[in-house]
């Protein structure tokens, strides 16, 4: 049984972010670091990547789709996107052989025994799919939808994807969404969670104007500094991120 999870999601190759986080002295005390995926598509891929594999085995992966994006490209394989970021290609390049291996490496869930919580499952969308899209305000029958078949005994989720960081109840079940270490919505900042024996949203400030300027200086991504201002910056509101993803958890198909 664990005492202390940090849940970091949704880095999105953001180095600043993440070290910011990592320094916080609740993070260092951890006994276990969740990953809940999307953590290398973004300007500093092999740079995030290093940093947290340098922390062995005290992490805990779980892929995102942005991961599963980037080994498609990687691998030429089809993708799932239909007009993809620019920035996964470029990011997919960079990766070395030992990343790939990581990434394809990683499970889409990840069950963990947290005390006051119980069997807490980790993921990145929903426990079925690492795109669905469920939020704070999702109707209580989509949620029993995207539990389908789920153990009883797992009464805590953990999820990421959106962005944004909440805490409800759907169904009996506790449902934590940290927010973005690396990209979020509505309020700059790197967030993350911190679980047992009850669960705590945190947020992390950090020098948004040095790390937008250290992005635009050392990555090679050729529209970095656009994309640190806009993103470092959450230029996204939350009511624009609620108004985008809200059509696909499917609100739009009820009366």
């Amino acid at each position: 049984m664990l005492n202390r999870v940090a849940v970091l999601s949704d880095i999105h190759g953001v180095l600043p972010a993440l070290e910011a986080v990592l320094a916080e002295p609740d993070v260092r005390a951890a006994e276990r670091i969740v990953l809940t995926g999307d953590i290398a598509a973004g300007p500093q891929p092999t740079e995030v990547l290093d940093l947290l594999m340098s922390l062995g085995d005290r992490v805990g992966w779980v892929a995102g789709n942005a991961d599963r994006e980037l080994l498609e490209h990687r691998r030429n394989a089809p993708t799932s996107a239909p007009t993809p970021d620019p920035l996964t290609p470029w990011a997919a390049d960079r990766l070395r052989p030992d990343h790939v291996d990581l990434l394809a490496s990683l499970p889409r869930t990840l069950t963990l025994p947290v005390r006051g919580l119980g069997t807490v499952l980790f993921c990145h969308a929903t426990p079925r799919d690492d795109e669905e899209v469920v939020l704070v305000d999702s109707r209580l029958d989509r949620w029993q939808e995207v539990f389908t078949g789920l153990d009883d005994d797992i009464r805590t989720v953990v999820c990421g994807h959106t962005h944004m960081p909440f805490v409800r109840l759907a169904h009996g079940r506790l449902v934590v969404n940290p927010g973005s270490v690396g990209m979020p919505y509505g309020r700059p900042g790197a967030h993350w969670a911190l679980l047992g024996p009850g669960t705590d949203l945190r947020h992390t400030p950090y020098d948004l104007e040095a790390a937008v300027h250290r992005l635009t200086r050392t990555s090679t991504y050729p529209d970095a500094a656009a994309w640190a201002d806009y993103y470092l910056h959450a230029r996204a509101t939350d009511a624009d991120a609620l108004a985008a993803f809200g059509p696909r958890d499917g609100r739009t198909n009820t009366p």
